[in-house]
């Protein structure tokens, strides 16, 4: 059996947090969990710790999603897991399709899978179009950089194998990680697949990009994107 960590990322989802851990925890019971609590102003940290069913790191602060799932990835590389998983704390993954990230790791087809929300229709998520409109346009500009098509540059919902978590440990990206993160991995030649899986709507907590924060959001991306590109090639010097 591979040995599996599942990083949680948390911010003010004591909403959620209980009934993601337990839920993951009575599919997976092998699977150890561990929960990041990026300085939430909630319970999220302390629910977490009641349940004895997963390790929880509290950060001192808000420091953002990269810092808060590279942080879990330092655990990962440390306690030797072959495995990473990296699954929100806001309810909106959903446990019966971790099997569909994991076997392709666990194959070794992949370092790296994406649970894609778009490339299939489906009926239970459905963003706004200006969104959509966001998505479409890091499509294009991915592409552009490593010459494969991702459709879902921002799902939270990954597995990644311990080359990958050997690497992420160091060079994890800060500021807009999961479409950044896909110009890092395919510029250092990691192999990247994605699949398709299913979202609720968030069952607890608020997006961390507002949509009137949109505009300015894209241009951030694009610009931390094309500066990826670019570091890829110092991290390729430095092997």
């Amino acid at each position: 059996m591979e040995k599996v960590l599942v990083i949680i990322p948390a911010f003010n989802e004591a909403a959620s947090i209980v009934g993601v851990i337990s839920a993951i925890k009575q599919e997976y019971p092998t699977f150890d969990l561990l929960v990041v609590n990026d300085g939430s102003a909630d319970e999220t940290g302390k629910l977490a710790e009641k349940t004895k069913l997963a390790y929880v790191i509290n950060l001192p602060y808000n420091m953002g999603i990269g810092a808060c799932v590279q942080t879990g990835f330092k655990f990962a590389k440390k306690y030797d897991y072959q495995i990473a998983l990296q699954f929100d704390g806001d309810g909106q993954h959903m446990i019966e399709e971790i099997i569909k990230i994991t076997k392709p790791i666990i194959s070794r087809e992949s370092d790296c899978v994406i649970g894609s929300r778009f490339i299939q229709k489906t009926q239970t998520y459905q963003p706004k179009s200006f969104r959509m409109i966001g998505i479409y346009v890091l499509r294009l500009f991915s592409y552009f950089f490593v010459r494969q098509r991702i459709a879902d540059q921002t799902s939270g919902f990954r597995a990644y194998n311990r080359k990958a978590i050997e690497f992420l440990a160091v060079h994890y990206p800060v500021d807009f990680p999961e479409p950044e993160l896909i110009i890092l991995l395919g510029k250092n030649g990691f192999k990247m697949k994605e699949v398709f899986t299913q979202m609720r709507e968030r069952q607890g907590g608020v997006s961390s990009i507002p949509t009137w924060k949109g505009p300015y959001y894209i241009v951030k991306v694009l610009l931390s994107m094309a500066m990826a590109a670019l570091r890829s090639k110092k991290i390729k010097k430095l092997k």
